[in-house]
């Protein structure tokens, strides 16, 4: 017998870790503290980057300062920083120092959260979690859900959950529905034809009326209605479907109603966004993403289901080899929930932030960032070269410039994002060139807004025109919306989901 001791290749010592550990969350809380003096976004060259990061297999051990420091000084500084007080484009992932403390523990002790057998304490963790966010809301006890990667994922799970429940059948969503979706629908099992894409109404959304006529053509021709797809806060505008209407329609005609509330769902935890959404409790599934605004590190997107046991009744299994697992009253086995069976503990940055800064902070932070986008409208209003195309809604506004063409924005958009004082996006609204912010940061101040609008301004055609002597072209009102027609803005493939 070898009774040598055992040895761990891949160990250090304790003060190692210590030592090491302790620069890592310095590092950490230095890019708290100086973020809104560096850039909101930076991107880099490919060979340069694979110069400094990459390289032949290492075989041998590393210097783990300087590995360290390659992530932080490299890696991580080309990148997009959407918990940057002034980045505005598609949506912003302004995470709390809590969440990374939370995240941090739950990688630290290796925290599995996929059987009750193997994490009971995490799962308490997470059907705790769940419970407080579906009351942060305002719905009522009961709905069930679990935590997945973000909002694609969460999307396709709630649907998995609706075919499972109401059968295969046409679908129904809107022109302004996120572009996952329909990626959701295809990988699923729905064909082409049996999706409906309605145009939206003068407000860019969905509206009962229009859900109704559509149901009852495909009656006529023999269809079977099954789902409809409603968004809460749309990614272009933080449009919010009719969704008292569409839920009476669903209810009337035996529709699942599914409302995708990735980005905007979080604003039911304040008064005005929650008189936005009037009609959320209605939906019979939900997803919300709290790494966009609840503030958590990422990744976190949460489903959530208001019929007991539909999630398990679709994704659980018993193989023969956990035949001698069963599951007392009370206790959840959260890979029998969605396709993932290792799972991380999502859950812990979420209880932390709770616990530590109570649901009135996170309702505050979240009324900010709807009072930040009215401001940011305000400022729009005042100068006059500036014309406001939507006006602001839980948190976002987009707006357009007279004179500047579809490139000019565009263009001014790229010299900005290249400044790297601030990030935003340009998009389109019913072929229409727009721009668009999205001011959920509540670290946001009114001179981050005033500060990027005058640069963006100054980044113009009337800068190219200063330096080339080509004329501007003379200002020009926009038409108003006219056809329920919108393209998809690179915002709506390339958000945190």
């Amino acid at each position: 017998m070898d009774d040598r001791p055992a040895t761990d290749a891949l160990g250090m010592p304790a003060e190692q870790m210590r030592e090491l550990g302790h620069w890592v969350v310095d590092r950490v809380v230095d890019h708290f503290a100086t973020l809104a003096e560096r850039p909101a976004i930076r991107t880099g060259e490919p060979a340069s980057l694979l110069e400094r990061l990459g390289g032949p297999l290492p075989e041998e051990p590393g210097d783990a300062r300087a590995a360290l420091e390659a992530l932080t000084d490299v890696a991580f500084e080309h990148m997009q920083h959407g918990d940057h007080p002034r980045y505005f484009a598609r949506v912003p992932g302004p995470s709390s120092f809590s969440g990374v403390l939370g995240d941090w523990l739950s990688t630290g002790f290796n925290a599995l959260a996929s059987s009750w057998g193997g994490g009971a304490g995490p799962a308490t963790v997470e059907l705790v979690a769940i419970d407080w966010l579906a009351a942060l809301l305002g719905l009522p006890r009961g709905w069930e859900g679990l935590l997945v990667s973000g909002g694609s994922l969460a999307n396709m799970t709630a649907l998995a959950v609706a075919r499972a429940q109401r059968g295969a059948g046409v679908a129904y969503l809107c022109d302004q529905t996120h572009a996952s979706i329909r990626r959701a629908l295809l990988a699923l099992g729905w064909s082409a034809e049996q999706i409906r894409t309605l145009g939206s109404d003068e407000r860019l959304r969905m509206d009962a009326r229009s859900l109704a006529d559509a149901v009852a053509a495909d009656r006529r021709r023999g269809q079977r209605p099954a789902v409809a797809i409603a968004t809460a806060g749309t990614t272009n505008t933080g449009a919010v479907d009719e969704l008292e209407g569409i839920a009476s329609v669903c209810a009337a005609e035996g529709l699942w109603l599914h409302v995708d509330g990735a980005y905007g769902a979080a604003a039911a935890a304040c008064d005005a966004g929650r008189r936005a959404l009037a009609g959320l409790e209605l939906a019979d599934s939900l997803v919300v993403d709290p790494h966009k605004w609840l503030f958590a590190p990422y990744d976190a997107g949460l489903v959530l289901v208001r019929h007991a046991g539909a999630l398990e009744r679709t994704f659980a299994m018993r193989p023969e080899y956990l035949a001698d697992v069963q599951l007392e009253p009370g206790t959840v086995d959260f890979g029998n929930r969605g396709l993932e069976l290792s799972r991380r503990a999502r859950a812990v940055k979420l209880w932390l932030t709770l616990r530590m800064h109570g649901a009135r902070a996170l309702r505050d932070a979240v009324a900010r960032g709807i009072e930040l986008a009215l401001i940011a409208q305000g400022m729009l209003e005042r100068d006059p070269p500036w014309r406001v195309v939507t006006p602001a809604q839980l948190g976002i506004v987009t707006f357009t410039r007279d004179g500047w063409d579809a490139g000019e924005h565009a263009a001014a958009v790229a010299r900005l994002t290249g400044d790297g004082y601030a990030a935003l996006t340009s998009t389109s609204l019913r072929g229409r060139p727009a721009l668009r912010l999205c001011t959920i940061n509540p670290r946001t101040t009114e001179a981050d807004l005033e500060g990027t609008l005058r640069r963006l301004a100054e980044l113009g055609p009337r800068r190219r025109t200063a330096q080339t002597g080509v004329p501007a072209r003379p200002a020009q009102a926009p038409a108003p919306p006219a056809d329920g027609r919108a393209s998809d803005g690179p915002e709506a493939a390339s958000d945190s989901r």
